[in-house]
């Protein structure tokens, strides 16, 4: 049998070893410098088996050489498939209501104060549900609320429409989950019992800096700021077992006081902080890259025991993005749906309408959507592929508007092994 070197090799050099890892199946390997130009030569590696049979058999072993009939690109495909195109889940957004009650500067949404989901649109959305329940491979139902602030609308829509699914899900027999992005502020003791029957796996509450930052970006009046409110609610949150991620929005501005931040959250219990996590977000209207500065703010938060989401612990194709599968809708409270909650709710940008019935008509866009992935060329041949992918969906059809060609790290190779070279890291970390 004839081997290949694998496509999706990665080298890089670590002190006076160098790491290899395959993208495509997740080994990591460390040998010296003098077995690495034994590969790195370029030299067919059937060759390699007479020089040295011990290190070309484990090279087999790990997979970063294969047999030299296999289709590597038609293995990602089918793993992009299998990801993207599982209907053993189904994920529910919904957006109650588009207002709220901040208006943040760098928000990309437009808030519009008289609206709400009407009983109509409820009405069709339980149908909607009902639909998806019909389905004898659906066995994971995940409602997620978001906005606006949709705790707004917690009585009049997120209770009754949230205790309707629960019970249709568990007639089914089918396991329902739920969860919130929120500001936090609306949070009070007596929503506790709700949201843990209603199995709320997470939370995601936003903090702009620490509180004088925060205060002047989200404010409830402006003599009366919000932070330490839904400091004190995220703290409610995780001390009844209820798991929160805060995302830490930051720049240049409030770079100096994020290390104030971790102090407010230094004296929880160990159970508490297993109820809590921090992901930190530059602010997308920021273009200096502020990622050194950063480095010893983490380094902050670990030392005193508050978990950190690694950005570099990504997988775009195993852990695509919600908007890339298929069995997911974003429903606006109008009846508008979508699948990226990350660009507006405007008519023009919609994918879909649903209907009385429950029935989403789905338009031409996200025909484009499910079938984008893999059609840009420079992905085809590219060693990072399947952790990359290219991006999620919304990345290839902005990016490759006109059929035009792109690359997410700009077809610079040293952007792409310093990427692996984290997620690598991140991965020992996490181990």
């Amino acid at each position: 049998m004839k081997y290949k070197y694998s496509q999706f090799n990665v080298f890089f050099k670590q002190e006076n070893q160098i790491i290899g890892f395959n993208t495509f199946n997740q080994e990591i390997i460390v040998i010296d410098e003098l077995l690495y130009e034994l590969i790195s030569s370029k030299d067919d590696i059937n060759n390699l088996k007479n020089i040295h049979p011990d290190f070309y058999n484990f090279l087999i072993e790990k997979g970063f050489a294969i047999n030299s009939k296999i289709n590597e690109l038609k293995n990602v495909k089918k793993l992009m498939a299998s990801v993207d195109f599982d209907n053993s889940t189904y994920e529910l957004i919904i957006n109650p209501t588009m207002n709220c009650n901040f208006k943040c500067w760098y928000c990309y949404e437009e808030h519009i104060i008289k609206s709400a989901l009407s009983k109509k649109i409820q009405s069709s959305i339980i149908n909607h549900v009902n639909l998806i329940l019909t389905s004898p491979s659906i066995n994971q139902f995940h409602l997620s609320w978001f906005g606006g602030e949709p705790l707004l609308e917690y009585k009049k829509v997120i209770v009754p429409i949230t205790k309707k699914i629960q019970k249709n899900c568990k007639s089914k027999n089918v396991t329902f989950s739920s969860g919130y992005t929120t500001n936090g502020l609306l949070i009070k003791q007596d929503m506790i019992p709700f949201f843990k029957q209603s199995n709320v796996i997470n939370f995601q509450i936003t903090l702009d800096g620490h509180k004088n930052r925060h205060n002047q970006v989200r404010y409830i009046s402006k003599n009366k700021g919000s932070y330490d409110k839904i400091l004190e609610n995220i703290k409610l949150l995780i001390s009844n077992d209820l798991f929160v991620t805060v995302r830490i929005n930051y720049s240049e501005e409030t770079l100096l006081e994020l290390t104030e931040i971790a102090n407010d959250f230094a004296k929880l219990t160990s159970s508490d902080l297993n109820n809590l996590e921090f992901s930190f977000n530059q602010v997308w209207q920021v273009k200096k890259n502020l990622e050194k500065e950063m480095i010893k703010i983490r380094e902050y938060f670990n030392s005193l025991g508050l978990k950190i989401t690694s950005k570099y612990d990504i997988d775009s194709v195993r852990n695509s993005c919600y908007a890339d599968k298929k069995n997911q809708a974003t429903i606006n409270y109008n009846g508008d749906v979508f699948k990226c909650t990350a660009r507006d709710f405007k008519k023009e940008n919609r994918e879909g309408v649903l209907k009385e019935n429950g029935v989403i008509l789905w338009n031409d866009k996200l025909k484009k959507r499910m079938n984008v992935k893999l059609s840009n060329k420079p992905c085809l041949t590219c060693s990072i592929l399947p952790i990359c992918g290219g991006g999620c969906t919304q990345n290839y059809i902005e990016m490759s508007k006109n059929g035009e060609e792109y690359c997410l790290y700009e077809y610079n190779e040293s952007k792409k092994i310093e990427f692996v070279k984290k997620k690598v890291t991140a991965s020992f970390v996490n181990q």
